[in-house]
């Protein structure tokens, strides 16, 4: 290619490299492993931006052209932003799933109150729930599960090309199924605490009956606590593991996956 065909083609590309920075970026916020509150957003952009040299080689045939029409450059960007939110919150929303074990087994134990829930996990969460946040974001990376996420959206090209039309409502069905599938997952890891926490609490009931002068359950709070503690310290492995499992076959049906 000749100097002048390279400046001519040079808008052209520029503009292709900031579509796929769009969606990449976007993605990067929100990934599992990657998009950590802990991790600056700095440097996901960061991370974001490295990937660009790497994939448009491969991917600019794909992508479309600048535009003559500013307002259609801006429609181009806003898809592609969208594109990557919606991947990177489906795959953020399944591996949740450890996470919200962590809330219910705090609620279980005595160390949460139903009244003062976090659903986002920020500074109302519990101990158990943001441990196993940072046990998630540990084992994403270390296992290298986050591959599949970012795999899933570099193939996502083929499956939802730049510049096509945005699918709402199957993007709302997923996302709404990633969900329901996390909250499913969430509550599976938590059954053995469920079972405990009923079991527990059939006893409190029987000797409160036996000896309604003292107050049991005021007594056997620290053993409450200490109980649920020991059992999460037994059961830590084969949650972590079924996690894994789980979560592994998850990120496959992610778009593009």
């Amino acid at each position: 290619m000749s100097d002048a065909a390279l400046i001519a083609a040079l808008p052209g590309l520029a503009f292709q490299a900031i579509l796929l920075f769009a969606r990449l970026a976007a993605a990067a916020m929100l990934l599992p492993g990657l998009g950590e509150a802990e991790i600056p957003p700095t440097l996901r952009l960061v991370l974001a931006l490295l990937l660009v040299p790497l994939l448009l080689p491969a991917l600019a045939p794909n992508l479309p052209g600048l535009p003559a029409a500013p307002g259609e450059a801006a429609r181009l960007l806003g898809l592609e932003v969208l594109l990557g939110l919606w991947i990177g919150l489906t795959a953020r929303v399944l591996a949740l799933a450890l996470a919200q074990a962590g809330q219910v087994l705090a609620l279980l134990i005595g160390l949460a109150s139903p009244l003062q829930g976090d659903a986002v996990l920020g500074a109302a969460a519990t101990v158990p729930a943001r441990m196993l946040a940072l046990l998630t974001a540990v084992l994403v990376l270390a296992s290298g599960l986050y591959a599949v996420p970012l795999r899933a959206l570099v193939e996502s090209y083929a499956v939802l090309p730049a510049g096509g039309p945005l699918p709402a409502g199957p993007a709302a069905e997923a996302l709404a199924a990633a969900a329901a599938a996390s909250l499913e997952l969430g509550l599976r890891l938590a059954a053995p605490f469920v079972l405990a926490a009923v079991l527990f609490n059939f006893a409190l009931g029987l000797m409160a009956r036996l000896a309604p002068q003292s107050q049991v359950f005021v007594v056997v709070a620290p053993a409450q606590l200490l109980g649920g503690l020991a059992l999460l310290l037994l059961l830590l492995p084969a949650i972590l593991a079924l996690w894994g499992t789980e979560i592994a076959a998850a990120f496959l049906r992610l778009p593009g996956a």
